[in-house]
């Protein structure tokens, strides 16, 4: 039996959580590794799939009933092929975890969810997985019996897979499924940034509640992130301040990140922050209270008034 990985793309280009994904499919070590990408004039992501090292086969189906990669049709197409495979994993992203619970309930599986770990089975296809509980504070093992497994795959628990300069993978033309019905796309407003992807940053600087105000947030956050050319998260206290836009979210509720360098500017370092950060390279923590708990994760903590401290590393870098 062979492993999907349902692609997530814009069309033209594949999605960074999807290389990690991919990466999770071949530690399932079940076979060939076969990726699905479902979209409209979605031949140039296709193309990009082909080029992911270690991927066999590329499925590409294109149609404008996947323009928008609702859930319910992306559900479907995954289930018309669903009989060939022994694992089928999605990123554990906002679009993964929308299909995901369709896909297994169609199937009548348990879903296997945020796996950080794959554990190689004797017979060649891994049973058993890894993934964090309690808000990461502890890491269950689960093992399943089911013949199909449905996995969303936590990004920060594997490396991306690589790209090759040529395309390594053959592309197979593949029906499309019919219109749900059930969902109508009426129109997006998507943000424009021109700050890396807080996913995919290898720098972040985020700031916290004590900043006090969305001026003061931008007055002492922006021109660090501008010096490292760093994508700018915040906590949820923050956010809920008001001082930070949903987007910029890091946490348990907000976004799971694992950047090179992670440095939160006035977090005290909420169990469900910290759930979404640990896992960083280096951690930098600029905080006045010396009991904050973000100081037990950090790799180098400044206790100092971050209104003095960050103008001061700005002016330094």
């Amino acid at each position: 039996m062979t492993v999907l990985v349902i692609a997530e793309h814009d069309n033209a280009s594949i999605k960074g959580a999807t290389l990690n994904t991919v990466t999770a499919a071949i530690a399932c070590g079940a076979g060939d590794v076969h990726i699905l990408v479902a979209g409209h004039n979605a031949g140039p992501a296709a193309q990009a799939a082909a080029n992911i090292a270690g991927v066999a086969k590329v499925i590409h189906a294109d149609s404008e009933v996947h323009a928008h990669a609702l859930a319910e049709n992306l559900a479907a197409q995954v289930l018309a092929i669903a009989g060939n495979y022994s694992h089928i994993l999605f990123a554990a992203t906002a679009a993964g975890k929308n299909a995901s619970p369709r896909v297994a309930a169609k199937l009548d599986l348990a879903q296997i969810s945020e796996i950080s770990k794959v554990i190689p089975g004797n017979g060649g296809g891994a049973d058993t997985f890894e993934r964090p509980i309690y808000a990461g504070n502890a890491i269950a093992t689960v093992q399943s019996s089911d013949a199909t497994k449905v996995i969303t795959v936590r990004a920060t628990g594997f490396d991306a897979a690589a790209l090759s300069a040529q395309a390594q993978a053959a592309i197979e033309t593949a029906a499309a499924v019919a219109d749900s019905g059930k969902t109508v796309y009426k129109g997006s407003e998507i943000a424009k940034n021109d700050r890396p992807e807080l996913t995919a940053a290898k720098i972040i600087v985020s700031g916290g509640r004590a900043l006090g105000s969305s001026e003061k947030f931008n007055e002492v956050m922006t021109p660090l992130a501008d010096k490292l050319g760093a994508a700018i998260g915040a906590s949820r206290a923050a956010v809920d301040a008001g001082y930070a836009a949903n987007d910029l979210q890091v946490g348990q509720t907000g976004k799971i990140v694992a950047p090179q360098l992670y440095v939160a500017c006035g977090i005290s370092g909420a169990i469900q922050h910290l759930a979404g950060m640990k896992d960083s390279k280096v951690i930098v923590a600029i905080n006045k209270d010396p009991e904050a708990p973000i100081f037990s994760v950090a790799d180098y903590g400044l206790e100092a008034d971050l209104f003095t401290a960050v103008p001061e590393l700005v002016k330094a870098l």
